[in-house]
């Protein structure tokens, strides 16, 4: 069974908000982070990321000041390093799961969380992740991985990945307490 399992699709079609059931769902203990939008009377300004011990700061934003900028968002890499890099490193060294959501362009810009996120991928524990659906190279490299599996959600199929999830999740449980 691969180690590593990775959700794409388009925006909007409910990634993250799987994942986050799943974790509710699993007995496994999970560290790591999800990212959430900004809104403001329903217009998108920016995401936050939020690590699963509670940390939190903004990652992109159209009022931020940053050199680094996806679309309308300027991006804060500085955010990323504080909060979500280092929960990366912690749920590789104390958790069952390692959360990433998501590995995409933003994410991408920082040094720090690509060799984070690639430890994670290699370190031989469970990873639920997001990865941005389309082509780039690193995204490439990490979806031909020999230990990722990569699921597509589309809106008619999101009841049917959280299923599959969960029994992943089941079975590493399984394994852990075997």
């Amino acid at each position: 069974m691969k180690k590593v399992l990775l959700l794409t699709g388009k925006p909007g079609t409910g990634k993250t908000a799987i994942i986050k059931e799943a974790i509710a769902k699993t007995k496994l203990k999970a560290g790591g982070f999800y990212t959430e939008e900004i809104r403001v009377d329903g217009i998108r300004q920016g995401f936050r990321i939020i690590s699963l011990d509670g940390r939190e700061a903004i990652l992109a934003h159209v009022n931020i000041s940053s050199p680094y900028h996806i679309s309308k968002y300027k991006i804060d890499i500085e955010s990323l390093n504080k909060v979500g890099v280092p929960a990366i490193h912690r749920a590789s060294k104390e958790c069952d799961l390692v959360v990433i959501d998501e590995i995409g362009k933003m994410e991408l810009l920082s040094p720090q969380f690509r060799e984070a996120m690639l430890q994670a991928i290699n370190n031989g524990k469970k990873v639920l992740g997001t990865i941005m659906i389309n082509s780039q190279p690193l995204v490439d490299e990490i979806k031909c991985h020999p230990e990722v599996k990569v699921l597509l959600v589309i809106n008619s199929n999101r009841n049917q990945v959280l299923k599959e999830i969960v029994n992943w999740l089941e079975t590493t449980s399984d394994e852990n307490h075997a």
